[in-house]
């Protein structure tokens, strides 16, 4: 019996670019629940990002965000992974010194940048509807760091190549389609995340279903025997996933979700 659901949001359930979600989901969600199945929405967004999304049913759910850094649920932290202070400046430093690329820090609440972009502002406040706050240098930030991202509008992989050979060794590095690069602190991930939930309430992988389309949800797929990657995906999440569902577009992971049902 599946008593866990997980699912990436950008390229899973919703195209790269879109912000709105089918509001199918919530009645499903809701249904779930009725049968003793959590949900989690796991993403490498704020969880105030994620809170917005799943509004009418924001209590009902778990949210893994920035990757897995924060775990929690109702607008409460349950677990949350700092970096290392100083690895953390050290990569924020390595990012600065590529033109190109643009530094998000990512507190517990609030992200932090230094950016005058606003394409990039636009993109966090109306688009990932972040809690975003303007700082003149990041570095002076007392909050708990828990990310620090690296953007670019597009081709992003190629641009920071250097940093991810760089740190990958010291820092976790996740790449989220073909805007962001994300560190986290060494073992963060969503993967970790489900683990953390799956230990806490009791429930085995093969109890687990999770769907994912991007590099940064390989961890959270080989926790969960029920892994989908949809049709979008990557080719590496493909091979990893157990099952293949339908695209984004198609609303790939509703369809099962309803089958499940």
């Amino acid at each position: 019996m599946i008593k866990l659901i997980a699912s990436d949001i950008d390229g899973t359930l919703v195209p790269d670019g879109e912000h709105g979600l089918n509001p199918e989901y919530f009645d499903v969600i809701l249904k779930l629940r009725q049968k003793g199945i959590q949900f989690a929405a796991a993403s490498g967004r704020q969880w105030a990002s994620i809170e917005a999304i799943f509004e009418p049913v924001k209590e009902k759910i778990f949210y893994l965000s920035d990757n897995g850094a924060y775990v929690g649920c109702c607008g409460r932290n349950l677990f949350l992974n700092p970096m290392d202070r100083e690895l953390a400046l050290e990569f924020i430093q390595a990012v600065r010194r590529t033109p190109e690329l643009e530094v998000v820090v990512g507190g517990p609440d609030v992200d932090y940048v230094e950016t005058k972009d606003p394409k990039l502002l636009d993109l966090l406040v109306n688009g990932y509807q972040f809690k975003v706050k303007q700082v003149e240098d990041v570095t002076q930030v007392t909050d708990h760091i828990i990310k620090v991202s690296a953007y670019k509008p597009f081709g992003i992989q190629e641009a920071a190549a250097g940093l991810v050979t760089e740190f990958q060794d010291r820092l976790k590095i996740a790449v989220a389609g073909d805007m962001w690069v994300d560190s986290m602190a060494i073992g963060v991930s969503k993967g970790q995340a489900i683990r953390t939930l799956q230990e806490n309430l009791n429930i085995a992988p093969e109890e687990t279903m999770t769907f994912g389309d991007q590099m940064n949800d390989l961890e959270m797929l080989e926790r969960a025997y029920y892994s989908f990657a949809v049709a979008n995906a990557r080719e590496e999440v493909k091979k990893t996933a157990r099952f293949l569902a339908d695209t984004n577009k198609n609303h790939g992971v509703l369809k099962v979700l309803k089958q499940l049902l």
